[in-house]
């Protein structure tokens, strides 16, 4: 039989590779037609002349021009409302005909969208702190950079004199407002008598924070006697009632009067811990430490606020002001230099180190930014993988829609189109699986955050959240699926070929790369939480209870307070401090020792305590003694930490003298460092002495057999009898220690449950693939199990290829998470080690978590009939 005479095979090629592909089958077959037409009539080389030229009319830019000239029906487009709605159609018939691979195409993307929606929630929280306020982008806090060995260290404690010293003679400042750090004090109104935190403010303090006032004005901190109260707090003091010009007897010292209520400051403001505002003027009256630092330049004990006026930048304001100190006579050995933070800046980047501001918060942020991203596309690669791997069984479908005159940007609308409803789906579950899981999540991120259902920007993002997710996921598949050829389609010649799985395989290794990462993270953040935990605090925090000296009729009652509490049998021991045991300032360059070279300015912390002190806390002495009642001259003694100790390089410190202030001490004892500040990072040489005068704190060490609430109960009953007029008020030094691993904890936490949502994505994506593969081999099952083959031999056969799938994932993950994580640790002067084992555990885990899943396919593959499954292909 004589066959079809066939074109020039460049020609043929040149016409594949320019011709749009939409026609080019149709075309193809036409020219082929003609040029065995011409070979026929006139013979093989005026049919190549023929083929050649019609070749060339039909390449751009002639086929554009031929194409208007020749069409004879108008396509419909692939938008137009008909063909939406037969792709919706279609689409949901495909949902409901594979229920199973629905089922986990949703599931998945659910997952991943409410994950990326509660981290976007919280990333949206984290951006917008303190924008609340009017002039958000001109306000600024003082800060200061101080040398006291080396390095530059930062401290937002100011000279009250610098404030009106900007007022006067710097014109870049609209407003400037000194402020106390966060102070509680006793608001007691008839029997209402609470504890609250707030602050002694400048009037320019009130416009400048924007704060909103509910009843009253600004001016209503123009009276030294007067106080502002949130509306919070009015209720809890008036209830209904109106407060305006009712009396409040404050920490039991003054009365103020309330001339105004405020709306609270939001979760997400520096302020929200601030439940009144009492004028600047009332602190000086009352406190005579704060009066006392009026004219010190060199008393840095308060932050100051500024508003910068329009056009000037915080940059060049801080240029100017950077020397005031060091101009002024007698400059300081420490250097300051002030300057200006941002208020855009206090919340995301408030971490300096050596005179640079090196981030903070920030960083978290766009870590979990990344980890939403890449959640989401996991969820996507089960969409991709699940798409593509059953592809076969979409192919006639295609090739019989081409065949029919199908375009293949119709056929790509088509799947884009079940994708979309897909993501659509998933997006409304996932706002379901959002709010039911925010209580959980607030509580475990410290938040307050809300899906923002009222608003028109959450759901144009949420919109093209949905969008963009659709179009991720349908991509590939759209793509690859509807480049089939029709022809080979419905031969049934079409293959897949060796390495058809490859991209899917690739995608596969990528998500369990992704969620071996978090997973290893997690560990390591959780086990740096864990090393500085089991730090030696120096001292025994079990039940230590601190309260807070906030009234008078406390002051000066220490022999008999402490006779009284000893006497109830609750309490074994009570010392009183001027700071809590957590907290670490109070320091003074004002000091010197035998050797002491004249370029040495360090930083020391001053600890003021009383006699038994250290046996309430139980502090460890390794050299020396404590002090005692025994030796009238410790009332001039001192007793070093063991990094002040270091630092003096004294080699016999007993009985050394040292100057501070201007006074002499006698060195008595040596003691084990106590963690009083960062526990991750080195403790900063202390001193203590003796002063019964400026103590703040008492502390009380329960005693070890009686219960604590009986223990406090008595407790109470005695501090009701020396303090009538304020609530008992009292902090366990164990939780108040354990909020400084507060940040940590909670970054650990959410990782945590980053990395599981990852992981069960993963492994749903991969219990789609074995539930295909073992359809799709079911035949080979049934051979095989024919042949003798065991349900051991069958589950290894399935299961061979996941196993290798995941030992890469372990391989790539492995330096990619040393690398992020050793430079994380980097950050901690004390740090644990990133140890081999974790690596070793998350992989071996993984591996365990993987094969579980996918022999549940394999098993139950292997176990099948072999009648049923070769009857059935």
């Amino acid at each position: 039989m004589k066959s079809n005479p066939t074109p020039p095979r460049w020609a043929h090629w040149l016409l594949r590779q320019l011709h749009p592909n939409n026609t080019l089958e149709e075309v193809e077959g036409d020219l082929d037609e003609l040029y065995a037409y011409w070979h026929g009539r006139a013979g093989k080389t005026q049919a190549t002349l023929h083929y050649v030229l019609n070749v060339i009319s039909v390449l751009p830019p002639f086929v554009r021009r031929r194409k208007q000239a020749q069409q004879l029906y108008e396509h419909v487009s692939p938008l137009h409302p008909t063909m939406i709605r037969n792709y919706l159609k279609i689409a949901w018939r495909n949902l409901t005909k594979n229920k199973v691979y629905s089922f986990i195409n949703i599931s998945g993307l659910a997952t991943g969208m409410a994950v990326t929606i509660m981290i976007g929630l919280w990333v949206y929280d984290e951006l917008s702190f303190d924008r609340q306020t009017k002039h958000y982008d001109r306000i600024a806090q003082l800060w200061q950079f101080v040398t006291f060995d080396v390095e530059k260290t930062s401290y937002n404690s100011l000279p009250i004199p610098l404030a009106q010293e900007l007022r006067s003679k710097y014109p870049d400042f609209e407003l400037v407002s000194l402020a106390s750090f966060d102070r509680t004090a006793v608001l007691a109104s008839g029997e209402n008598r609470f504890t609250k935190t707030g602050n002694y403010v400048e009037p320019d303090f009130l416009p400048m924070m924007s704060v909103k006032m509910l009843v009253g004005t600004y001016r209503g901190l123009t009276d030294v006697n007067s106080i502002l109260l949130s509306a919070a707090t009015a209720k809890n003091l008036f209830g209904t009632a109106d407060p305006i010009n009712k009396l409040i007897k404050l920490d039991n010292k003054v009365n103020v009067r309330v001339t105004g209520v405020y709306e609270d400051f939001p979760q997400n403001s520096s302020f929200k811990a601030t439940l009144f505002l009492a004028p600047w003027r009332l602190l000086m009256a009352i406190n005579e430490n704060a009066r006392g630092q009026l004219d010190q330049w060199d008393s840095n004990g308060f932050p100051i606020y500024v508003q910068l006026k329009n056009g000037v930048s915080a940059d060049q304001a801080s240029a100017r002001i950077k020397d005031i100190r060091m101009k002024r006579e007698n400059p300081p050995p420490y250097k300051p230099e002030f300057f200006l933070h941002p208020m855009s800046k206090w919340h995301l980047y408030s971490d300096f180190k050596n005179g640079v501001n090196t981030g903070g918060l920030i960083q978290f942020v766009w870590l979990f930014g990344v980890i939403g991203v890449f959640v989401l596309l996991l969820a996507c690669i089960n969409f991709m993988n699940l798409s593509t791997a059953r592809s076969e069984k979409r192919a006639k479908e295609v090739g019989i829609r081409k065949a029919v005159g199908s375009l293949r940007e119709q056929l790509i609308s088509q799947f884009f189109a079940e994708s979309l409803l897909v993501t659509g789906l998933a997006f409304v579950l996932a706002l379901v699986l959002v709010q039911l899981s925010l209580p959980l999540f607030n509580t475990i991120a410290d938040k307050e955050v809300q899906i923002l259902w009222f608003s028109p920007v959450f759901w144009l993002i949420g919109l093209g959240f949905t969008l963009l997710t659709g179009l991720i996921a349908a991509s590939y598949p759209a793509l690859y699926l509807s480049s089939f050829q029709p022809i080979k389609v419905l031969k049934g010649t079409i293959k897949m070929g060796r390495f058809a799985a490859i991209p899917r395989k690739v995608l596969v290794v990528f998500q369990f790369a992704v969620s071996i990462t978090l997973i290893i993270g997690t560990i390591i953040v959780l086990r740096q939480i864990e090393f500085a935990k089991d730090r030696p605090v120096g001292y025994s925090r079990s039940k230590l209870v601190e309260v807070r000296i906030n009234t008078p009729e406390l002051v000066g009652q220490y022999n008999p307070l402490r006779t009284d509490l000893l006497n109830t049998g609750a309490v074994a021991n009570m010392s009183e401090s001027d700071k809590p045991l957590t907290a670490d300032y109070g320091g003074t360059t004002n000091i010197s020792w035998p050797g002491k070279t004249p370029d040495m300015h360090p930083l020391i912390i001053a600890n003021l305590i009383t006699h038994d002190f250290g046996k309430t806390i139980d502090w460890q002495l390794t050299t020396g003694r404590d002090f005692s009642r025994a030796f009238t001259t410790d009332s001039s003694a001192m007793i070093l930490n063991e990094s002040a100790l270091k630092l003096m390089g004294l080699t016999r410190p007993l009985g050394t003298l040292i100057k501070q202030s201007g006074r002499e001490y006698r060195v008595i004892g040596i003691v084990k460092d106590i963690i009083n500040g960062n526990p991750f990072e080195a403790i900063k040489p202390s001193f203590f002495v003796l002063d019964y005068r400026n103590v703040n704190i008492i502390t009380l060490k329960l005693a070890p057999q009686v219960p604590t609430s009986q223990a406090l109960e008595k407790v109470a009953e005695v501090f009701k009898k020396y303090n009538p007029a304020a609530p008992f008020e009292y902090t366990f030094v164990d939780d108040e220690y354990g909020k400084k691993f507060g940040r940590e904890t909670r970054i650990g936490n959410l990782a945590m449950i980053f990395a599981a949502f990852a992981i069960f994505i993963s492994c749903l994506g991969i219990f789609g693939l074995a539930s295909f593969m073992a359809e799709q081999r079911t035949k080979e099952i049934g051979v095989r199990k024919v042949l003798g083959a065991s349900v051991m031999n069958l589950w290894g056969l399935l299961s061979r290829d996941f196993i290798v799938l995941i030992l890469i994932s372990v391989g790539i993950a492995t330096p990619i998470a040393w690398y992020f994580l050793n430079s994380w640790l980097q950050n901690y002067t004390y740090r644990t080690t990133i140890v081999w084992w974790v690596f070793a555990l998350t992989g071996a885990g993984t591996l365990l978590l993987t094969l579980l899943t996918v022999s549940f396919q394999s098993v139950r593959a292997a176990l099948m009939n072999p009648v049923k499954s070769l009857r059935s292909e």
